[in-house]
C-alpha cells in the first residue's frame, strides 16, 4: 500500500480540528496541499493567504502570539526559500509556537522541475535556531508526525511529500520526536536513511543479505534535533555508514550524521543525495533513477 504524505497531513489536520486552538494557514494551495481537508470541517479557522507566503508567516506567527497553533502550509520550495526570513525573523526568533508543513519536498514533485524542487529545505530549516525539523516516511508516520508537532511547543518544520510511497508501519508504530528509528539489524554496515529513501534501504538491506552483508536500517524521522546516541550506537557497532536522503548532500541527512560522528565516533562514511545540483523536470521515478536515488545505488554505495 502506497499513500503520500501530504495526505496523512490532510487528515492529521481534521483530527486536530477539536482543538479550538488549531488554525491553518495556506497560500493558494490547498488542494495540493490538502488543508482543503481542515477548510471543509472548520471553515472559520482556515485562513486563504493567496500567493503571499511570506505575509502567510507574518499572520501565523501573529497568531501564535495570540495563543493559538497554527499550520501553515505551501510547497516547500516556497516554505523554506521565499519565506525564509519571516521563518527566521518572525518565528524563530521569538519561538512562536508556528508549525509549517512544507509539502511537495523532493525531486519527486516531477514535472513543476528544478524551481519546485525544493532540495535544499532541511538544510535551510535545520540552521534555524530553536527549529524542530521533520521527514517522516509514510504515511502513518506522517500522521503522528503531525499530532506530535501540534503537542510540541515552538517552531516546527515539517517535510512532506507529493508522491505516494510504500508503508513500512503499521498501526501498533508510535512516533517520538527526537529519537531514530532502528528497523533491520545488522553489524557490518548502517544504512541511516530519511523520507522516501527509508523504504530503499531496507530494500537494499534484503539485497544485500543475500550477498553475505548484514545490514542496519535506521530511519531518522527527526533531522534536527537528531538522535545522536542512536548514531554513535550505530557508528560503534558497525564501524561503516551509508546515507540516504532525497535532498542536497549539502547541510542535509548526510551532514547532520558527519557533524555528530566526527566529533564523537569518526568512521567512513558515504551519502547519497543530489550532488550539490539543482532537480530537473520529468516524472518521479525517473528523476529518482537519473540522481542515484534507489536501492540499488544503496546496494553500491554499500559495497564500495
Amino acid at each position: 500500500m502506497s499513500v503520500a504524505t501530504r495526505e496523512a497531513y490532510g487528515q492529521a489536520l481534521i483530527e486536530l480540528s477539536h482543538n479550538p486552538d488549531v488554525v491553518v494557514l495556506d497560500a493558494d494551495l490547498a488542494k495540493a496541499t490538502k488543508t482543503i481537508e481542515f477548510k471543509k470541517v472548520c471553515p472559520e479557522r482556515f485562513f486563504d493567504m493567496g500567493i503571499a507566503e511570506q505575509d502567510m508567516m507574518g499572520t501565523a506567527a501573529g497568531l501564535a502570539a495570540c495563543g493559538k497553533i497554527p499550520f501553515a502550509s505551501t510547497f516547500a520550495m516556497f516554505a523554506a526559500g521565499r519565506a525564509f526570513e519571516q521563518v527566521r525573523n518572525s518565528v524563530a526568533y521569538p519561538r512562536l509556537n508556528v508549525k509549517i508543513a512544507a509539502t511537495h519536498a523532493g525531486v519527486t514533485v516531477g514535472e513543476d522541475g528544478g524551481s519546485h524542487q525544493a532540495v535544499e529545505d532541511m538544510a535551510l530549516m535545520r540552521s534555524i535556531p530553536n527549529m524542530v525539523v521533520l521527514n517522516p516516511v509514510d504515511a502513518i508516520e506522517a500522521r503522528q508526525a503531525v499530532l506530535a508537532a501540534a503537542e510540541y511547543y515552538g517552531p516546527v518544520y515539517i517535510r512532506l511529500g507529493r508522491a505516494a510511497t510504500p508503508q513500512i508501519h503499521d498501526d501498533n508504530y508510535k512516533f517520538e520526536l527526537g529519537k531514530g528509528e532502528v528497523l533491520r539489524q545488522g553489524a557490518d554496515v548502517a544504512i541511516i536513511a530519511t523520507g522516501i529513501m527509508v523504504s530503499k534501504a531496507l530494500e537494499a538491506a534484503g539485497q544485500l543479505q543475500k550477498d553475505g552483508i548484514a545490514a542496519t536500517v535506521i530511519n531518522i524521522h527527526t533531522i534536527k534535533p537528531i538522535d545522536r546516541a542512536l548514531l554513535v550506537k550505530a557508528a560503534k557497532q558497525c564501524g561503516k555508514i551509508v546515507t540516504a536522503e532525497e535532498h542536497s548532500i549539502i547541510g542535509g541527512l548526510g551532514s547532520a550524521v558527519c557533524e555528530v560522528l566526527s566529533q564523537e565516533c569518526p568512521v567512513k562514511i558515504k551519502m547519497l543525495g543530489l550532488k550539490d545540483c539543482f532537480g530537473r523536470s520529468g516524472k518521479a521515478g525517473e528523476l529518482l533513477e537519473h540522481y542515484k536515488l534507489t536501492a540499488a545505488e544503496i546496494v553500491d554505495a554499500t559495497k564500495e
